[in-house]
C-alpha cells in the first residue's frame, strides 16, 4: 500500500497539551494530495478499531493535527452543533491569496447561512431540478452513445467528469469549451499537495469568475451566476467578498463531488458483475441501489473548527481544534450499519454522504438525479463492462475519495 502525500507541505506533529497521548492514532486519509494503490474503503474497518474519537497528526497544513470522529452519531451531533463548531475559515481559499472572503454559503455562520441558501433555492429546489430531467438525460445519452462502439473508455475523464460538468457549466452559464482548463484548476484546488499550486488555482478561478460576474451585470442571463449577481440578502445586493465566495463555492461544488461518486459507483459495478446483472434486470431498483452505493463509497471529508471549548463523547475539545468530518467513516459505522463492508443493494440506508443538518449539500437533488440517470443510461447503453485486465487502479485518498482513472472494457 502506498500513500504519496506531499508531506513536506505539512507541519511536523506537535500534539497539543490537552490531547491525551493514548488517543493519537495513525490515519491514512489526508486532507489534500494523498493517493493510494488499494481501494480506500478496505482500510476503514481498521480505523473503526480506534477509539470513537481520536487524534490524527500531520493531516492538514495549517494544524498540528485534528480530531477524527468515526461514529455516525458523533458526526451528526457535530454537524448540528453550530454553537460549538463552525465551518467558517476552514477552506482558507481567499486567505491563501491574501483576501478575506470565504466560501458561501458553505462557510457562512447562522443565521446568515440560511439566508444565503434561500437565495439559491429557486435553482436547486426539487421541482426545478425535475424540469431538467430530459436535458440531463440527453447529455448522458449523447456521451454514452459516443463511447459505446469503442469497446473501452477511461471512465473518469471520458464520462464521470464530462457528463455532470457539462450539466453544471450550463447551469452556471459558463462555456463548455473551457472544460479542460476548469478541470486543471479543480485539480489544483482539491487534488494537489502543493500549496503553491493550490494558491495559483484559487487566484485563477477567482479572477475568471469576477470577469464573468462583471459580464452578467452588463448582460444578465438565465443562469446561476446572474442569480447571484442580481440576488439580495436582507434587501441588499451581495458585497464583493460575498459575491466571490458564492461564485467560488458554486464552481468548486459543481466540478468534483458528483463525478467522483459516479466513478466509485461504476467501479463497483465493474468489479461486482452480479450487481451489474441485477440492476440491468431490475432497473426499478436503481434508486435504492444508488443510496447503498453512496453509503458504501461515501467520498467526502469536510472540516469543522471548534470555536468554544466543549465535550463530545467524553472527549474534551478546545477552541481552535480542527475536526475532520469523514463521511466515509460514518457511512461504514458498524454500530449503525450491520456488516458495513458488504454492499447490499437492498439496504436502503440513511447516510450522511451529502452532509447533515443545516449544511446538507444544497445541490443534493441535482446530484441524485445526475447519478441515477448515469446508472440508468449507462446500464442501458453500454454492454456489460469490467475493469481492463491488468489495470492497477490508484485512488485519491484525500478530500474527495475516488479513482484517479478507471479503464473499463466491454464486448462490442
Amino acid at each position: 500500500m502506498e500513500n504519496s502525500t506531499n508531506r513536506t507541505a505539512l507541519q511536523p506533529p506537535n500534539r497539543p497539551a490537552h490531547v491525551p497521548e493514548d488517543l493519537v492514532r495513525p490515519y491514512l486519509f489526508f486532507t489534500r494530495g494523498g493517493r493510494m494503490s488499494v481501494l480506500p474503503r478496505t482500510l476503514i474497518p481498521a480505523v473503526h478499531e480506534n477509539p470513537p474519537i481520536f487524534w490524527a497528526e500531520g493531516v492538514h497544513h495549517a494544524s498540528p493535527g485534528a480530531w477524527v470522529p468515526r461514529r455516525y452519531k458523533d458526526l451528526q451531533q457535530i454537524y448540528q452543533d453550530t454553537d460549538h463548531f463552525t465551518v467558517h475559515g476552514t477552506g482558507q481559499f481567499g486567505q491563501t491569496i491574501g483576501e478575506n472572503w470565504v466560501s458561501v454559503p458553505h462557510e457562512a455562520e447562522p443565521p446568515l447561512h440560511s439566508r444565503y441558501r434561500t437565495l439559491l433555492n429557486p435553482m436547486f429546489a426539487p421541482k426545478q431540478i425535475a424540469l431538467l430531467d430530459d436535458h440531463i438525460r440527453q447529455f448522458a445519452r449523447e456521451k454514452l452513445l459516443e463511447i459505446a462502439p469503442n469497446g473501452a473508455c477511461e471512465f473518469v475523464s471520458e464520462f464521470a467528469f464530462e457528463f455532470p460538468i457539462r450539466v453544471f457549466l450550463e447551469l452556471m452559464g459558463l462555456p463548455q469549451d473551457k472544460m479542460a482548463e476548469f478541470l486543471e484548476w479543480e485539480h489544483g484546488l482539491l487534488r494537489t499537495g502543493s500549496l503553491e499550486q493550490f494558491a495559483r488555482s484559487v487566484k485563477l478561478v477567482t479572477e475568471y469568475l469576477a470577469a464573468e460576474c462583471a459580464e452578467r451585470r452588463r448582460t444578465p442571463r438565465k443562469d446561476l451566476l446572474t442569480l447571484v449577481v442580481e440576488g439580495e440578502i436582507d434587501g441588499r445586493k451581495l458585497n464583493e467578498d460575498e459575491l466571490k465566495g458564492f461564485c467560488f463555492n458554486l464552481f468548486v461544488g459543481g466540478l468534483d463531488t458528483v463525478s467522483t461518486n459516479m466513478a466509485n459507483q461504476f467501479r463497483h459495478l465493474a468489479e461486482f458483475p452480479e450487481h451489474q446483472d441485477y440492476l440491468r434486470a431490475n432497473p426499478d431498483k436503481i434508486s435504492d441501489a444508488l443510496e447503498e452505493l453512496m453509503r458504501a463509497y461515501a467520498a467526502v471529508v469536510t472540516l469543522r473548527l471548534c470555536k468554544i471549548d466543549t465535550e463530545i463523547g467524553g472527549i474534551k475539545m478546545k477552541a481552535g481544534d480542527l475536526v475532520l468530518m469523514s463521511t466515509y467513516l460514518a457511512a461504514n459505522d458498524p454500530e449503525i450499519f450491520p456488516n458495513p463492508e458488504v454492499v447490499d443493494l437492498n439496504r436502503k440506508p440513511r447516510h450522511v454522504s451529502f452532509g447533515y443538518g443545516p449544511h446538507l449539500c444544497i445541490g443534493v437533488h441535482l446530484a441524485r438525479r445526475e447519478m441515477k440517470i448515469a446508472l440508468e443510461e449507462g446500464l442501458s447503453i453500454l454492454p456489460k463492462f469490467r475493469i481492463k485486465p491488468g489495470a492497477q487502479i490508484e485512488s485519491y485518498s484525500a478530500g474527495i475519495i475516488g479513482p484517479v482513472s478507471l479503464p473499463l472494457v466491454w464486448n462490442v
